[in-house]
């Protein structure tokens, strides 16, 4: 499958998911184009952000939610930082970023979905939110300046990109010098099963684009960053691996024992060197 392909079939699927959002329904990007399960529990989105966080969000931003992990609660965010969600959804993690920046920062959201831009300005209109700013735009290219970011998070999106050498390449650009990545994403421990790699609706549900720890780790060293780490947040059993498959209509018999543990979410995080 070529990249453009790759890049149609995301914005389809994850545009879908922010029609069924605002029509009142619940999305998953394991279960985008799916009939939906009545009581699934989604193995990778489910139970990632806090009562009291969500408490404060419009009802459709974190049903739109379709993250695998929470990267504002692991990235060091401070008042009057400039931040950049890549893949930004419906906009969970740009407005609670907003809250840590605070008045004095700014957040930027940047996703390729018409369907999902508007309604994360919709729900950031309703969080009554004054200093975010929702970019159309694609990973590969970026559009802001060099050096016009204090900090990138991400949520589960970077595994999506067909290009990921000129993802990360992005992203060291426009980061300032001294800045930090520091996004959640799916990571494969050894190599992924060629079924699995096949399905289209795993590559939609985070799974089949993942990287592999130590190739996640040279890609971003190769794009210039540095004092790379990942730590696994959520490790994904064989059990879990086979609801996953089920939600996306792959045949079962393909998910073997031997995957187990091999998936899990994990922070990733980075650092863009003062100099070089």
């Amino acid at each position: 499958m070529t990249g453009p392909e790759i890049k149609e079939i995301v914005k389809e699927k994850y545009g879908a998911v922010a029609r069924r959002v605002s029509a009142g329904k619940t999305g998953s990007c394991c279960r985008a184009g799916v009939p939906e399960i009545p009581g699934a529990r989604d193995p990778v989105t489910s139970d990632l952000y806090k009562a009291d966080e969500k408490a404060l969000l419009p009802t459709a931003a974190v049903d739109a939610s379709l993250g695998c992990g929470n990267p504002t609660a692991l990235a060091q965010l401070a008042p009057g930082q400039t931040v950049l969600d890549l893949g930004s959804g419906g906009g969970i993690d740009v407005l609670l970023s907003a809250k840590r920046v605070g008045p004095s920062g700014w957040v930027y959201g940047l996703d390729m979905t018409d369907e999902m831009l508007e309604l994360a300005r919709r729900n950031a209109a309703k969080a009554g939110a004054t200093n975010v700013e929702f970019l159309k735009g694609e990973l590969e290219e970026i559009p802001l300046p060099e050096g016009s970011v204090d900090v990138i998070i991400s949520n589960c999106v970077i595994n999506l990109s067909a290009d990921k050498d000129r993802a990360l390449r992005e992203a060291h650009r426009v980061l300032k010098p001294g800045g930090s990545f520091a996004v959640s994403d799916i990571v494969v421990r050894g190599e992924v099963p060629a079924a699995i790699k096949r399905s289209v609706e795993l590559w939609i549900g985070c799974v089949a684009g993942a990287m592999e720890e130590s190739e996640y780790k040279a890609k971003l060293e190769t794009a210039g960053f540095a004092d790379v780490e990942i730590v696994p947040t959520r490790i994904f059993g064989y059990q879990e691996a086979r609801d996953l498959a089920g939600q996306a209509g792959l045949d079962l018999s393909l998910i073997t024992p031997e995957i187990d543990g091999k998936f899990m979410s994990a922070f990733v995080r980075a650092v863009k060197p003062l100099k070089g």
